[in-house]
């Protein structure tokens, strides 16, 4: 187990980490999730021993390595560039963290071997790096992490530069490649959908701060504030204002909606409502969905998804669906919602049905 105590990292005068508390275990994928600039890269650093700490302590299996370097923490790390010395055969790059630590020449070799048979690298390892294709040098940097069995492995964005079809196999065999091998791993990125694919745990990163960290389908169902919706959707979550009356809400443009349970009971007032792009749609599909109508701005196609981008009175909304739709840019078109997918927030971002 990673435990951070009251963590923060400053450059100058400017916090870049902010005081955190973590708890990251073995067993499962721990994903850290934000934007680019969030914080996530600097987190890594600081367990990593890459960075220096301004406060606060690091705590691995207990034991408190806040002073020790990278070198003695048994750590991997993993970027999103392909880090491999270029003059050493794929074998021979898989092995030097290994050899670095003078294991003996047989168990150098299992290791490898097996590294390499799980990441299909066997029919490379006389090859040098320059040979390789990207997909294959991020694989050998792969083995290598799992061959030094690191008390911990930090994989920074580790597919960003790979083609899609190579980030979807590898984002599949990730939880299986490190599966049972006692290591906390740490997986940074900016796409929610990765963090969904990877399952385990999810840290919402925004400015520094973990907004929320827990079971990644629970974040993602019930985001505890605004700020962790905004971070666990993409496209961006649509937000509006929305006035709370008896058992009604009414958006600023007039449209109106029945509330039940939970909202239902809310105090009269101002609040935010959210709902996510997906459950904004063209078409109707029940009875109790509300129209929306407002000028579309924007459309994008996407694999076999249509996005269109719309103004509803002086706020964007985006409609995220299934299949090409016939959206024509400064034209009027309707889309529906549907308010049980709704979810409100109070005047300061907190969650409150």
């Amino acid at each position: 187990m990673i435990e951070l105590q009251d963590v923060t990292k400053r450059v100058g005068t400017v916090t870049h980490i902010k005081p955190t508390n973590l708890k990251l275990e073995a067993g499962h994928f721990n994903v850290l999730l934000g934007a680019t600039g969030a914080g996530k890269t600097s987190l890594i650093k600081l367990m990593a021993g890459l960075d220096p700490m301004a406060s606060g302590r690091i705590l691995m299996d207990g034991k408190d390595v806040t002073r020790l370097n990278t070198q003695k923490r048994r750590i991997s790390l993993v970027h999103q560039f392909f880090v491999n010395y270029p003059h050493m055969s794929v074998f021979e790059n898989i092995a030097s963290p290994l050899r670095v630590a003078r294991l003996p020449e047989s168990e150098i070799q299992g290791r490898v071997e097996e590294a390499a048979d799980l990441l299909q690298l066997r029919p490379m390892l006389n090859r040098k790096p320059n040979e390789l294709s990207g997909g294959q040098q991020q694989r050998t940097a792969l083995a290598r992490a799992i061959a030094k069995e690191s008390q911990a492995v930090f994989l920074d964005e580790p597919l960003a530069n790979l083609d899609y079809k190579l980030r979807e196999e590898l984002r599949e065999q990730l939880p299986e490649l490190f599966a049972g091998r006692g290591a906390v791993v740490v997986y940074a990125t900016s796409e929610p959908e990765e963090a969904l694919m990877l399952g385990g745990y999810t840290g919402l990163m925004d400015d520094g701060v973990v907004t929320q960290f827990g079971k990644t389908s629970e974040i993602y169902r019930h985001p505890s504030n605004l700020t962790a919706a905004r971070v666990f959707s993409d496209p961006p979550i649509n937000a509006a204002e929305v006035t709370k009356a008896g058992t009604e809400a009414k958006l600023q443009t007039g449209v109106r909606w029945t509330l039940d349970g939970k909202a239902a009971a809310l105090p009269d007032g101002s609040y935010t409502v959210a709902v996510r792009p997906h459950r904004v749609l063209p078409k109707r599909s029940n009875k109790h969905e509300v129209e929306l109508r407002g000028q579309v701005l924007v459309t994008e196609l996407s694999g076999s998804d249509s996005s269109a981008h719309f103004r509803l009175g002086d706020v964007d909304w985006v409609s995220l669906s299934s299949g090409v739709h016939p959206y024509k840019v400064g034209e009027d078109h309707a889309f529906f919602m549907d308010p049980t997918h709704c979810r409100y927030f109070g005047t300061d971002g907190t969650r409150v049905a």
